[in-house]
């Protein structure tokens, strides 16, 4: 268990994120505290309990027992109200100075409209909207997190880019997407680089059975792309979410990766 970590995990309502907080948090020794950050408020306040209950899903202590704080805030990344009350929440946690390391999980993200083509993207507003929650507001929130936590000697900070296989290929009809998340692994290299006391990591948690998916197998563009997602559904080839969020756990613990690196579930 990692003693006094501060975490912050961005998307963790639903999905990967919400697997991932239920694992994180056993994982989160005592002084240690887990903010939860996501646009859903009701779902987002329940994993809270859930965790400050149970302490996550290992069968072990209670969060309380394990002296894990547990916070929520319900914030829209995407907009510049939800991005300065998540940082505000992020500078909040970070004024304790007890905290040995920092994790900071940016998993918050959107596939946009899949049902339109590269030659229907037209709207800059649609598409500036898009960029700004994607990649805007995650560059800016893990740059306010490693400002307030600063340089502490003998201190660990590990930041995690929830990526995608679309960060290296194409997809038809998912040109927001792809490029969204080729821009996030480019602008985390470029925080590796220019921090090598960081460890920073892109991790591609294969193809998830979300909401995210059925999106996927419904709404793109593309019959052939969307024909492929509906073969995996149809095969059960859909990751758990659980199973992929074991991975990335698996892979901090270790910690051999390096910074910078863009690494896939398989």
């Amino acid at each position: 268990r990692w003693a006094a970590t501060a975490c912050v995990l961005t998307g963790a309502s639903r999905g990967f994120g919400r697997s991932l907080a239920r694992l994180l948090a056993p994982q989160l020794g005592p002084g240690s505290a887990l903010l939860l950050l996501a646009r859903s408020a009701e779902p987002l306040a329940e994993l809270a309990a859930e965790l400050r209950d149970t302490g996550g899903d290992t069968g072990g202590d209670t969060a309380s027992d394990s002296g894990l704080r547990v916070q929520c805030v319900a914030a829209d990344l995407g907009c510049s109200e939800g991005l300065r009350r998540a940082g505000a929440a992020v500078r909040e946690l970070l004024r304790d100075a007890s905290f040995g390391r920092l994790l900071l999980v940016n998993n918050a993200g959107s596939l946009g409209d899949v049902s339109k083509s590269f030659l229907d993207l037209t709207d800059l507003e649609e598409i500036d909207a898009y960029f700004s929650f994607n990649v805007g507001s995650a560059l800016a929130l893990t740059a306010t997190a490693l400002r307030a936590f600063g340089a502490r000697p003998g201190s660990s900070r590990t930041v995690v880019n929830v990526s995608s296989l679309c960060a290296r290929e194409p997809f038809r009809s998912w040109a927001l997407y792809c490029a969204g998340k080729a821009a996030r692994d480019m602008m985390f290299r470029v925080l590796a680089l220019e921090e090598p006391g960081l460890r920073v990591l892109s991790y591609a948690p294969g193809p998830l059975d979300t909401d995210m998916q059925l999106l996927a197998r419904t709404r793109t563009a593309d019959a052939g792309m969307r024909q492929q997602f509906q073969r995996l559904h149809e095969a059960g080839q859909l990751l758990d979410c659980s199973v992929s969020a074991q991975k990335l756990l698996r892979l901090l613990q270790e910690d051999a990766f390096p910074s910078g690196a863009h690494v896939d579930f398989y």
